[in-house]
């Protein structure tokens, strides 16, 4: 009799573990730029990542969010803490590329899979051993360069000066614009820089400005974006002006009032949402977005930051129920399946893009990922 109390109280005891097992949570670490050059990026991701669901197949998630304050070394050492104190099942973040360049080392080593929310190619290109953990859901700067440059062939520009952040940006930018505009016959007349916390560019505008550009192409993000366009309005500059998809939001706007008018820039579809055809490919996960955020944070509050945050959202919500059917969250056999779930994705319409990861390709975008906007009256105007 006592035999069968003690068996009895074995397999109670095992039932009760593969239980516990069973409601493990999943932990979604988060690093952003919520302070610094780059906050006004980062506040509407992490407004986007509050609208996440905290249940996913089944199973509790939690967002640990941290802020890197625009800043390399703090992002590298959220992403340990995050692995290591806090055994995140995945990464989403950083907002800016060069902190996202930083933290790839640490997911490798931690064998964490990482959603990046910045824009270089070179956070995800080539996917090598390290790279093999990382994706991202913002558009490469070569897909965005082409778009840039077809609107200038159609427009007759035929030199353009370039001024970009001195960082990992800018530079992704030049290479893209440079393998996009010189098969068209589109001439680059000036190539300068500055530092994103830098109050005057007027050495480098006087430079371009020499060279008498047909247009100039600012490679910038946020807010510090205005410097370079409102330098150029006060020296007299009146022609064509592009910005990247790194100013599509809200503060971009509010800050550059009157010297920004008239600039055209590439976007994700999400920034135009309502003025897209009603056919267009991502309308409907756009809209989605749109009217949950809105109805959160206010009518017309939306930017394409925070639209790469709910697409990071959905390629969880798609991967995470794949992944619970070969383990369970808090190990790395999950962590694995979550990596490898991730990398299958197939046809999963977001926000900003219909995403096709493939184990060489950890964007997944093709070109109905984005669209040209012209600033008009202070609001995005969609370009057919």
């Amino acid at each position: 009799m006592k035999k069968a109390v003690i068996g009895k109280s074995i397999i109670a005891a095992a039932l009760l573990g593969v239980a516990a097992s069973a409601l493990a949570d999943v932990n979604v670490g988060v690093s952003l730029s919520l302070t610094g050059p780059a906050a006004s990026l980062g506040i509407p991701e992490k407004n986007t990542v509050a609208l996440l669901p905290t249940t996913i197949g089944g199973q509790k998630v939690n967002y640990i969010i941290l802020d890197d304050e625009s800043d390399t070394t703090k992002a590298v050492k959220n992403t340990k803490k995050l692995i290591s104190e806090d055994k995140v099942d995945v990464i989403i973040g950083s907002t800016i590329t060069p902190a996202s360049l930083a933290m790839v080392d640490s997911v490798a080593e931690g064998k964490t899979p990482m959603i990046s929310l910045a824009a270089s190619a070179k956070i995800v290109e080539p996917v090598d051993e390290k790279r093999r953990w990382v994706f991202k859901t913002t558009q490469n700067d070569i897909t965005m360069s082409r778009a840039v440059v077809d609107h200038m062939v159609k427009a007759g520009v035929k030199t353009v000066a370039f001024i970009g952040f001195a960082d990992a940006y800018g530079e992704g930018w030049h290479a893209g614009f440079s393998a996009a505009s010189a098969p068209k016959g589109i001439k680059l007349v000036g190539n300068e820089r500055y530092v994103r916390t830098d109050t005057s560019v007027t050495g480098q505008v006087l430079k371009m400005l020499s060279a008498k550009p047909d247009a100039i192409l600012i490679a910038a993000s946020g807010t510090p974006a205005v410097l370079p366009q409102k330098t150029l309005k006060e020296r007299g500059f009146t022609g064509r002006i592009y910005q990247t998809h790194g100013v599509a939001n809200a503060d971009f706007l509010r800050v550059g009032g009157k010297d920004v008018e008239g600039t055209f820039l590439p976007a994700g579809p999400v920034l135009v949402v309502n003025q897209l055809p009603q056919d267009h490919a991502t309308r409907k996960a756009g809209m989605e977005y749109t009217a949950k955020y809105e109805a959160a944070h206010g009518k017309g509050s939306v930017s394409t930051f925070g639209g790469h945050a709910w697409d990071a959202g959905l390629i969880l919500q798609a991967a995470i129920p794949v992944a619970l059917k070969k383990s369970q969250p808090g190990s790395q056999a999950f962590r694995d399946a979550l990596r490898d779930a991730i990398e299958g994705i197939k046809n999963l319409s977001g926000a900003h893009a219909v995403i096709n990861m493939t184990p060489n390709d950890h964007v997944g975008h093709d070109d109905r990922a984005r669209v040209i906007v012209k600033i008009e009256n202070g609001a995005w105007k969609f370009q057919p």
